[in-house]
């Protein structure tokens, strides 16, 4: 089941439904277990291949790639840069770039004939519930940012 709080948003004035997230965050252990038992693959074995697997993503990008991987979706470097830009593209250099970003897109996938699409890391059956017990907040109050994790 998934939560919500209602959040009261700076433009507009306008209540809605904001997700948050509740607990500690699952770990790559739990994820390694839990992937151990519906397949033939160790715990041990996932693990490691968990944690090897966020270097392996950097490496690829850092060579100008985006990395898919199925059922999950596509990884990609974005970029940052310093000042209003230059007057022309001879001016352009990679001295500008001050931040690097990693950007995700979950795979999608769209039935034939359908016009909708569907994303693999979005659960066909979803329960939302209010999270009782949530202030209400507006974003001066910090519900209006990202996720929050309530405890």
């Amino acid at each position: 089941m998934a939560f919500f709080k209602k959040v009261l948003k700076k433009m507009g004035g306008k209540w809605h439904p904001q997700a948050v997230t509740v607990g500690k965050p699952v770990t790559t252990k739990e994820v390694a277990n839990c992937l151990s038992q519906i397949s033939t693959v160790s715990r041990a074995d996932v693990y490691a291949v968990l944690t090897d697997l966020a270097g392996v993503l950097a490496d690829y990008m850092a060579q100008g790639r985006s990395v898919k991987i199925d059922g999950l979706g596509t990884f990609y470097y974005t970029c940052t840069s310093n000042g209003n830009g230059a007057d022309s593209a001879d001016k352009v250099n990679a001295s500008q770039i001050t931040g690097v970003r990693v950007r995700f897109i979950p795979e999608a996938t769209k039935n034939s004939g359908s016009k909708t699409m569907n994303r693999s890391l979005i659960s066909n059956n979803i329960f939302w519930m209010e999270l009782n017990g949530a202030p209400e907040t507006t974003p001066e109050e910090g519900g209006g940012g990202d996720r929050p994790e309530i405890e």
